[in-house]
């Protein structure tokens, strides 16, 4: 009959299970930053809507950055948040920066490019809670029974951005947002007696001087 092992017999192998562990997890961690490197270094993120309207009465709602607060879901995720117009006060040379909580963080906007009820181009930063520089279209083309509003943004993707990609989808989580943004711009044009922008409008201090934030009669 054979005798059992002795304790004794173990502990060598008991010794080498740290240093094992701790290698098995800096290899992985090696092999998770090295596959994050072959990530696409840029991204492309495309959301699209049907609305029972002209491009020419959709369109003011999107060129007056005054007007995001009545359909934009950023404007929603933090009550508190601070905002600062400047530049003209609408189409090319409008500028919005905003700053909040931790949901929204910091940045600025500023639309480079204005064709009337077709394409707005704009200029995205980002300050926080990470860095980023984007470009953000709308385009708006006339389709059977109103118009296809398409929302789209494209970027570089850091490396912090790659390896967060690996655990969060971008295109569903910034997706998401944009559909709901559109559905919102949907229901503000299409229900009945829609507002103008003009009556959207209420008075603030814009710039040193009276002017308007479109955050008012919803």
């Amino acid at each position: 009959m054979l005798a059992p092992p002795r304790r004794a017999d173990f502990l060598p192998a008991l010794r080498l299970l740290p240093p094992l562990f701790f290698a098995a997890i800096a290899a992985s961690i090696a092999g998770i930053l090295l596959y994050a490197g072959t990530r696409p270094g840029s991204f492309w993120i495309r959301r699209s809507t049907r609305i029972q309207a002209s491009p020419e009465k959709i369109f003011p709602f999107i060129n007056d950055l005054h007007l995001w607060g009545a359909w934009s879901p950023y404007e929603k995720l933090d009550p508190a948040l601070r905002r600062d117009f400047s530049g003209n006060a609408s189409g090319v040379g409008a500028v919005y920066a905003w700053e909040g909580n931790s949901r929204v963080g910091a940045g600025r906007m500023e639309i480079i490019q204005s064709s009337r009820a077709s394409r707005i181009t704009i200029e995205l930063e980002f300050l926080r809670p990470m860095k980023g520089h984007n470009i953000v279209e709308f385009i708006l083309q006339r389709a059977a029974g109103g118009t296809e509003v398409t929302w789209e943004m494209d970027g570089p993707i850091p490396f912090v951005g790659k390896l967060m990609g690996l655990f969060i989808s971008m295109d569903k989580l910034v997706g998401e947002e944009f559909a709901r943004g559109l559905a919102n711009l949907k229901a503000l044009v299409e229900q009945p007696g829609a507002l103008e922008p003009a009556q959207l409008l209420r008075p603030v201090r814009y710039n040193g001087a009276t002017a308007s934030n479109g955050v008012a009669a919803m």
